[in-house]
């Protein structure tokens, strides 16, 4: 089981269209996936249609520390693509882990004990806060999409790496390692400032053997992503092959099968094999 947390201590950089669109490209790849909304504003858990409604979901895993499949885990209408929602309407979910000996490590603790998944994705709040903490202790692999502008750069150098900086001394107390962090620069155009932004990444993180690694591939900013949200579909499946030659963009399935190989290059001989049958099938595409 691989454990993936999206994370950034900054909102609107995607974090939800990411986990969303890889676990519906996953899931018709073959695998087994879990997508968890550890967020308490719940767009992840509206994201795809429900197959089966769960009568619970976060608040019932971490609070009474639920685990039962049937009373915790939603099942979507894409085969293989599970979800626990995020109901904890009354936000009491930060104040019960910090009150809690266990509460940064409990969501690593609790992920044992559930069913075997391939993949577990954990969309997370973009705030600094213990939920996002527990995120992290939780995940063995870490992925932050960051939108091409200074401010994000500098809020993902302070904020996200930051928090993981202040999480070490924990990590002495526990068996658990910090996870590596893959930047991905999300909605990349081709302006000049963007460039700048991402000439500024790749060279502040040219460690190989840092915690931090930039991505070679990324999501470009296509109006094919939010189309594909909009009516409940993963990317790969609304745009599986470009919808004009002169575009200069790949089609939006090209570029979440890249970054998903990318992040994982044991995934990449099964989406190769799915990226063949779009291709092939079609489908349909922006104009």
């Amino acid at each position: 089981m691989r454990v993936t947390s999206i994370i950034s201590s900054k909102g609107g950089v995607g974090k939800t269209t990411t986990t969303a669109n890889l676990g519906g490209l996953l899931a018709d790849a073959g695998y087994r996936v879990l997508l968890i909304d550890f967020d308490p504003q719940p767009t992840l858990s509206s994201y795809y249609p429900l197959a089966h409604d769960a009568p619970g979901g976060i608040y019932e895993l971490i609070a009474l520390n639920i685990t039962e499949p049937e009373q915790i885990i939603s099942s979507t209408t894409i085969e293989g693509l599970d979800l626990i929602t995020s109901n904890d309407g009354q936000g009491q979910l930060p104040q019960l882990l910090h009150g809690a000996p266990d509460g940064r490590i409990r969501l690593h603790h609790l992920l044992g004990q559930l069913p075997d998944y391939d993949v577990i994705l954990i969309d997370t709040q973009g705030a600094r806060s213990i939920m996002l903490e527990a995120a992290i202790l939780a995940a063995d692999h870490a992925l932050s999409p960051i939108t091409i502008d200074a401010l994000s750069a500098r809020e993902f150098i302070r904020g996200t790496v930051g928090l993981l900086d202040d999480l070490e001394p924990l990590t002495r107390y526990t068996a658990l390692d910090l996870p590596r962090i893959s930047l991905m620069l999300n909605r990349l155009d081709h302006t000049r400032s963007s460039k700048s932004v991402s000439d500024f990444l790749l060279d502040f993180y040219d460690d190989p053997d840092g915690r931090v690694t930039v991505m070679d591939n990324n999501l470009k900013n296509l109006t094919a992503f939010r189309m594909a949200s909009a009516i409940g579909q993963p990317i790969h499946r609304f745009e599986p092959r470009k919808p004009y030659r002169d575009r200069v963009a790949p089609a939006g399935a090209d570029q979440i099968i890249d970054v998903a190989s990318e992040l994982n290059p044991a995934w990449a001989p099964a989406l190769t094999g799915l990226q063949a049958t779009l291709q092939a099938q079609g489908g349909r595409h922006e104009h």
